[in-house]
């Protein structure tokens, strides 16, 4: 999501139709010119308490962010062997490295003798061991126990038995997906192998992290997931900031179970276009918006494309991670110089604009008004959605 005003190309990769998968590029080629886009009028609502119920926000937790892995971070944080970085969005402290051997590891942040966090900040760091700051116990990033102070005063002490506490974790389409709770293997299965391979072809995993922030919101993480999966709010919430850009429609949607992937023409927009210049930026033209299960963000701009992880903490209160990622670091000034501006400006339309929109709704919801909230036709993917979530609920 970029200005008003376009911005001048400050000389860096792009992602052209030809570069997509098959599925992207036939999922946009079915978008309508914007005289002719139809929206479908529905009818459907849901019960405010799936926002404000202590029981529906338990079984969520059991069910879905204990069951199933969950995204935590970007490879893209970590591009080098080497690197490690605390992580405290789903209220289980972890550690997340890359080792020597490139592979991605999760583990909980705490010493093998007494359960102290070896790393105090989320901060990446580029180092090969970790120290507790407690007794110095020391850890390789591959989870092995290097290092015992005054080991002699231990007896049939096993350091292969004291490595630190490893969990599944699993790199998917750039997005790394780590398994919570340690009990019983990993259930992959909700995770969609059409979305992975979008993800790889806008390039993800081999991004250039610009920027990263956390917001703490007093809402619950689907009022704060809802305005990404319709376009109804944006010519409205967004009308002094982005609204001019976007129209409600036209859209293409395609669902992947919990999965959903939304292809949206920008103002203005017509299907020829796409075939006047084979090496234009497609992104000019459309804007992708995927919710990958349950709860990962990634919306398209022409510059740069904005990944967030919605990590419900309570029933009113919801941690996000926000990433903004370009296909490589600014050249130039002016790349800079783009890169900086839009950070500025999409923390300012998800900060003041989308979070604040959830955060407004939480309150009159919790004290339950109304009590059903009701969706229209710009808005039938969050049906879709929640349909599929209760199917696993």
């Amino acid at each position: 999501m970029e200005s008003a005003v376009e911005l001048a190309a400050p000389g860096r990769k792009v992602t052209t139709l030809s570069m997509l998968t098959p599925s992207q590029q036939a999922a946009i080629r079915k978008i309508p010119a914007e005289a002719e886009a139809v929206v479908v009028p529905i009818e459907a609502s849901r019960p405010s308490t799936i926002f404000t119920g202590q029981e529906r926000f338990d079984v969520e937790q059991a069910r879905i962010f204990r069951h199933y892995p969950v995204p935590v971070t970007l490879s893209a944080l970590l591009p080098e062997p080497g690197m490690v970085v605390a992580h405290e969005g789903y209220g289980v402290p972890l550690l997340i490295s890359r080792t020597r051997d490139g592979e991605i590891k999760a583990f909980i942040n705490a010493c093998q003798h007494k359960g102290a966090k070896l790393l105090e900040d989320c901060e990446v760091r580029r180092q090969g061991r970790l120290s507790c700051p407690y007794h110095a116990w020391t850890y390789g990033i591959d989870g092995s126990l290097v290092g015992v102070a005054r080991s002699e005063a231990f007896l049939n002490l096993d350091k292969e038995e004291r490595r630190l506490a490893e969990l599944e974790a699993r790199q998917w389409g750039g997005v790394v997906y780590v398994k919570l709770d340690r009990d019983g293997p990993a259930d992959w299965s909700q995770l969609s192998e059409d979305v992975r391979d979008d993800f790889l072809a806008l390039g993800i995993p081999d991004s250039h992290v610009y920027g990263r922030k956390t917001f703490d919101l007093k809402a619950n993480w689907k009022l704060v997931l809802e305005p990404f999966l319709e376009g109804y709010h944006v010519q409205r919430l967004h009308a002094a900031s982005i609204g001019k850009l976007f129209q409600d429609a036209p859209t293409c949607v395609d669902r992947f179970g919990c999965n959903i992937r939304q292809v949206s023409g920008r103002i203005g927009y017509e299907p020829s276009m796409l075939d006047a210049d084979p090496d234009e930026n497609v992104h000019k033209l459309v804007t992708h918006a995927y919710t990958a299960f349950p709860n990962c963000v990634v919306v398209t701009s022409q510059y740069y494309t904005s990944v967030m992880i919605l990590m419900p903490r309570e029933v009113g209160r919801t941690v996000v991670e926000y990433f903004m990622i370009t296909p490589e670091a600014a050249t130039t000034p002016k790349a800079e110089e783009v890169f900086e501006r839009s950070y500025r400006l999409i923390l300012d339309v998800f900060g003041n604009e989308d979070f604040r929109a959830a955060e407004i709704s939480q309150s009159g919801l919790s004290a339950g008004v109304p009590a059903t909230t009701v969706y229209c036709g710009l808005e039938a993917n969050i049906v879709h959605y929640y349909e599929a979530l209760e199917r696993l609920l």
